[in-house]
């Protein structure tokens, strides 16, 4: 700790009650990442710099401030998340990453879930939307437009597993069959059997329930989704989709409706009266809150994307839907991601997809996901003029069909070009 480096210039970023107070030269923390991510990582800052440069003039500039974890990490202190970066982006509060190998054998499973928990950050903001002329699999990539928002830091992602034949397994086998002895019975194999335990509170799901709402609402989009398996674990995903909805009828009544009013209406006066009640709601302009199954989700997303604004949704859920929705707009080399606290106004944006080590060094993997990633940290930052220009850059670089190797071999008259040849095109297209 003692070694480790400080910033050289900038200024802090700070909260005023919930609200994030962005300074003209804020320090933002970045992990440089694994395998490709020091190319992707040196074409996003400098796209990024060219962003702010053309839209404020020298007026605002971000003092970058390199912290570690992965690979370089080890290699430079021995730990594969120092305590420094922790604190790093605890005191900064907003940062950027590119993808982190995963340790090989016990301790930290997953660094991106390590920063994730150990921080807070309860939302795993997850925007996927199409970029004219990327390569896609279905007939109308340009229907899907919407926002994940994945409870960060519960379900199975706690980590909470108990390992076959170990003596920690067998004490929680004998304990659910001395105390829960019908439940026990479910269990096929207990000899041979690994156990896991998945929490979902009812803070932690309508802390992610109150910032979805609040995005829908301050975007103007017109439902939430709530994505759950409650039909089949009622206390866990069930109370998730219960929660939820107490958190739309009762803190933002005024905002939204919900399918659970519209129930409680049918219950009381008839469908016909909740159909008119819902009708005259959402013609007033007030948000729909609605729910679906989450094997459901899975196909409505592909086969009906224009009914989904934001989708509100569990861990495991999430993690399989942001990729599903990835592969619909062009993979999720182009996909950006964000884990952010909305309380206490931290927040990392990170590439999306693996470390891809068989390419590390070769200038060659498409930059887009952590230069899209770090578009939403501007907007985060309330530099929206600035990241309206990235977009700018990235969608006439796709258009111009100069592009890196994974769009280039599926765009026909594309033109193969480096990662930093790409950083350049997007670049250039910011003009005019």
């Amino acid at each position: 700790m003692a070694h480790f480096p400080q910033p050289s210039s900038g200024t802090p970023l700070s909260m005023d009650g919930d609200k994030l107070v962005v300074p003209n030269d804020p320090i933002l923390p970045f992990i440089e990442g694994d395998g490709v991510g020091p190319d992707i990582m040196a074409a996003a800052v400098r796209v990024l710099d060219a962003a702010v440069e053309k839209t404020f003039k020298g007026e605002k500039k971000i003092a970058w401030y390199e912290v570690f974890a992965g690979q370089k990490a080890f290699d430079t202190y021995g730990e594969w998340l120092p305590q420094g970066t922790l604190d790093a982006f605890a005191k900064y509060l907003v940062g950027i990453k590119g993808p982190l190998t995963t340790p090989i054998g016990g301790g930290i499973t997953s660094l991106n879930v390590a920063l994730r928990q150990t921080l807070d950050l309860y939302v795993c903001l997850r925007p996927v939307r199409h970029f004219s002329g990327v390569p896609s699999p279905v007939k109308r990539p340009g229907d899907v437009d919407m926002v994940i928002f994945r409870e960060n830091t519960e379900d199975i992602y706690a980590g909470i597993e108990f390992e076959r034949g170990t003596e920690d397994v067998k004490k929680v086998l004998a304990f659910l069959k001395e105390n829960f002895p019908k439940r026990f019975s479910k269990i096929r194999f207990p000899d041979s059997c690994g156990i896991g335990i998945k929490p979902v509170s009812e803070e932690g799901t309508k802390r992610l329930m109150r910032a979805a709402i609040q995005h829908a609402i301050s975007h103007e989009l017109p439902n939430v989704t709530i994505v759950h398996k409650g039909n089949i674990m009622k206390y866990t995903e069930g109370a998730f989709r219960n929660w939820a909805y107490q958190v739309a009828d009762q803190e933002f009544a005024e905002q939204t409706y919900s399918w659970d009013r519209w129930e409680r209406t049918k219950r009381a006066k008839g469908e016909q009266a909740a159909n008119a009640e819902q009708k005259a709601a959402l013609a007033s302009g007030k948000i729909l809150v609605k729910d679906a199954i989450a094997d459901i989700a899975l196909q409505q997303v592909l086969t009906r994307p224009k009914e989904f604004s934001i989708i509100a949704t569990l861990n495991l859920n999430g993690d399989y839907l942001s990729d599903a929705l990835a592969a619909q707009v062009g993979g999720i080399g182009i996909a950006p991601g964000g884990n952010a606290n909305y309380v206490n106004g931290r927040a990392i944006f990170e590439a999306t997809h693996g470390t891809a080590p068989k390419y590390a060094g070769q200038d060659k993997v498409n930059p887009s996901s952590v230069i899209l990633s770090g578009e939403m940290m501007f907007r985060h930052l309330g530099w929206n003029a600035a990241a309206d220009l990235v977009i700018k850059g990235v969608e006439g670089a796709i258009e111009s069909k100069r592009v890196t190797y994974d769009f280039a071999r599926q765009m026909e008259g594309a033109t193969e070009i480096k990662c930093s040849e790409f950083a350049d095109n997007i670049i250039q297209h910011m003009e005019g």
